[in-house]
């Protein structure tokens, strides 16, 4: 009896001896979270204390699962070539582009020959989700039960998808189904499609500190991307990082802000970075072989096995790849295999994303851009000692400029290659114009600062198209002759309500009308006649113009040639006047018959809606959502707010994309800034921060940014360390 007694006692001591035992890496991550602590302001933004940068990189990841641990899994599901094993079978060619560019082998060797600084953040980046995931059980991922430290060599750059979303997937599919190229007319029906969504892009706008009624430079951060694609953060270590602003979701730094003594913007680019080169195959013994000058070079092959899902199962499916020195066959182009070449070099690109947010002033920003990574990207540049700047680009590579890039080039002709990259110096570069203002809206830099803006034929053409859009239209009409801002009045100026799109669009139209009135169109046709171009809530005429023009880009016939600014000047002067008032009934019915009437202000049409925390939100007439004012980026909106997809049976149009973190910062003795945020900074559909800014967000009313210690414990509402949080 005594040795069965002693026997259960034994039991049990090992039964909580095994309990009390951690693995290795529970007590590493409770460690390094010992030297965290968490700041939860107001508004949920989570401020993140770390003794090293690597405590702050793990801090900052935890912070950034607690808000959205979704989006934060959904885009290393993307990013590394996994996104078929949750969606199915039509994300197939989206795994097999990322994984034409880089298998995982390479991303763990890249990961292994980053400098011993670069592997610390990567090795903290995968402790701070994993302790996440670790600390919260009831989390269920939907594919990455384990985070990596090489994950992020697939997603280093931070913009929206950086160069590789702009590779066709159908064209890929085309390719590895087919050998063929995809149908010229579904090639123009994708050229169509693109024209008429929603633009992607951001404006940046740089105040020197003369034209400011504090002497202090100020910068406007204003990227349009999804809404809730990037977080609000700011993280800080006692190893002199101290930067805040807009994190893409997963990634260890902040793309878009500022720290105290600069600031810095993105915008999509106009220099050409990427190119496709025609290869010409020869088959020899079974084996592959393709044209370089007088030699036969051979072409990489290799298979890639993907998974999808079907049902409730996962399945296989294994295809080819095919390389040349100019990167991976993508495509066939005039009927040609064809490589698509692009900046990747994953290392250097988180590097310098990093080394970007630690910057005290111009001169080590200016050398920080020598890294040459941020490839997809212009920046918009303050700093506090009263330097503005502009640097178109960043990855360059030279070429010969006989040859026109803007095609496929001949890739059997050495002279096509790449020869190497351009200097900083060499890219278009502005630094302190003396109008004492900067802007970038996606469009020509060669407008960028008046007369004192860089000119066209100083550069190759391939550095930058000379083609403006009506966001840089309006940014130029606002900025010119004005004088005496402050944060509120850069804020105001960022969503001056005219645009310019209808100006050019809406006088054709009525002149058609003019010319052929409609008795059925005449009452429609005075409301948009004594229109003043302006948006808002109120207002009828918008809800016309924009359905109108949105039947343009849709129904209208398309000159070739002409970008997407030149098509609406087109349809507004030069298309037939019958096509005018045929598209404009068009639109004048649609709105009968989905509203009942054409009368509709525009804030009764236009709606802000957030039910879920999903990427791809749902949409619902009979659910509550809010009226918007503001208009898409397409017409000159610089408060863009537009729709890049609708759902089945809503006859409202829900913003999807645009204005979504913005910033106006002011650098002086002490930085100053206001922010918002569409919706807020939660995912978390119960959270209190789930849409808590959108009033603000609507009513132009930015909340303060809380960036000094002080000021963030005055509002602190939540202070906790990663793993102890109440």
């Amino acid at each position: 009896m005594n040795r069965i007694i002693y026997l259960l006692v034994f039991v049990l001591i090992m039964a909580c001896k095994a309990e009390n035992t951690k693995a290795p890496e529970v007590e590493k991550w409770e460690a390094q979270a010992a030297n965290i602590e968490i700041i939860r302001d107001d508004y949920g933004v989570p401020h993140i204390y770390g003794k090293t940068d690597a405590d702050a990189v793990f801090g900052l990841l935890y912070a950034q699962c607690e808000d959205d641990f979704n989006r934060v899994e959904q885009n290393y599901i993307w990013a590394i070539g996994r996104l078929a094993e949750v969606e199915g079978e039509e994300a197939l060619y989206s795994d097999l582009r990322a994984k034409l560019f880089m298998s995982e082998e390479e991303a763990k060797a890249n990961y292994e020959r980053s400098p011993a600084w670069l592997k610390k953040l990567c090795d903290a980046f995968a402790d701070g989700v994993n302790y996440y995931l670790y600390t919260h059980p009831e989390v269920k991922p939907k594919l990455l039960t384990h985070f990596e430290p090489w994950m992020p060599m697939y997603f280093s750059e931070g913009s929206i998808g950086g160069d590789i979303e702009r590779i066709s997937t159908k064209k890929i599919a085309a390719f590895y189904e087919s050998d063929m190229a995809l149908p010229e007319m579904e090639q123009l029906q994708l050229k169509k499609e693109k024209e008429a969504e929603e633009p992607q892009g951001s404006n940046g706008i740089a105040i020197s500190g003369k034209l400011t009624q504090s002497g202090n430079s100020m910068l406007l951060i204003n990227p349009h991307t999804s809404f809730y694609f990037r977080g609000e953060v700011h993280v800080v270590s006692e190893e002199g990082l101290n930067a805040y602003g807009a994190v893409t979701w997963g990634q260890f730094f902040v793309y878009q802000g500022f720290n105290e003594k600069t600031g810095w913007m993105h915008t999509s680019t106009y220099t050409d970075v990427m190119d496709e080169f025609k290869e010409t195959i020869v088959k020899n013994d079974e084996n592959l072989f393709y044209q370089y000058g007088e030699e036969l070079r051979e072409v990489k092959s290799d298979e890639i096995s993907l998974k999808y899902l079907v049902g409730d199962q996962l399945k296989e499916k294994t295809y080819p790849a095919y390389r040349t020195h100019h990167g991976p066959i993508t495509h066939v182009a005039d009927g040609q295999w064809t490589a698509s070449a692009m900046m990747w070099e994953p290392i250097k690109a988180l590097e310098q994303s990093f080394i970007r947010t630690k910057q005290s002033g111009y001169k080590g920003f200016r050398e920080m851009m020598d890294i040459r990574t941020n490839s997809s990207n212009n920046t918009v540049y303050a700093d506090a000692e009263g330097n503005i700047a502009y640097f178109h680009g960043n990855f360059v590579p030279k070429r010969d400029v006989t040859f026109n890039y803007e095609v496929p080039v001949d890739g059997s002709n050495p002279k096509t290659d790449w020869q190497g990259l351009h200097t900083v110096d060499e890219n278009i570069l502005v630094l302190n114009p003396e109008n004492g203002w900067i802007q970038n809206c996606n469009s020509t830099p060669y407008t960028s600062a008046l007369e004192f803006s860089p000119k066209k034929e100083d550069y190759p053409n391939y550095m930058s198209k000379d083609q403006e859009n009506f966001r840089g239209v309006h940014a130029i009409e606002l900025l010119t002759d004005k004088k005496g801002y402050t944060i509120d009045s850069l804020i105001q100026l960022a969503h001056d309500p005219y645009l310019p799109a209808f100006k050019a669009l809406i006088p054709g139209l009525v002149k058609a009308y003019d010319a052929s009135p409609k008795e059925e169109l005449k009452e429609a046709i005075e409301v948009i006649r004594n229109w003043d171009y302006k948006t808002s809530k109120e207002s009828v005429a918008m809800t016309l113009a924009n359905f109108y023009g949105t039947l343009c880009y849709q129904k209208a016939v398309r000159p070739t040639g002409l970008n997407s600014m030149e098509l609406v000047e087109y349809w507004g002067s030069d298309s037939p006047n019958t096509e005018k008032l045929a598209v404009f009934e068009e639109a004048i019915k649609i709105l009968n018959d989905d509203f009942g009437t054409w009368k509709m202000p525009w804030g009764e049409v236009n709606r802000y809606q957030r039910l879920t925390g999903d990427v791809m939100q749902p949409f619902n007439d009979s659910l509550p959502s809010v009226g918007v004012g503001f208009a898409s980026g397409t017409w000159g909106a610089l408060a863009a707010y537009g729709a890049r997809y609708t759902a089945p049976g809503a006859k409202k149009i829900y913003g999807t994309r645009g204005n979504s973190f913005v910033a106006v910062v002011e650098f002086g003795d002490k930085v100053q800034a206001k922010t918002i945020l569409a919706g807020g900074q939660s995912g978390d559909p119960t959270s209190p921060h789930f849409n808590d800014q959108i009033e603000k967000y609507l009513n132009i009313d930015w909340k303060d940014v809380a960036f000094y210690r002080e000021d963030v414990l005055k509002r602190a509402q939540e202070t906790y360390l990663p793993g102890k949080r109440k």
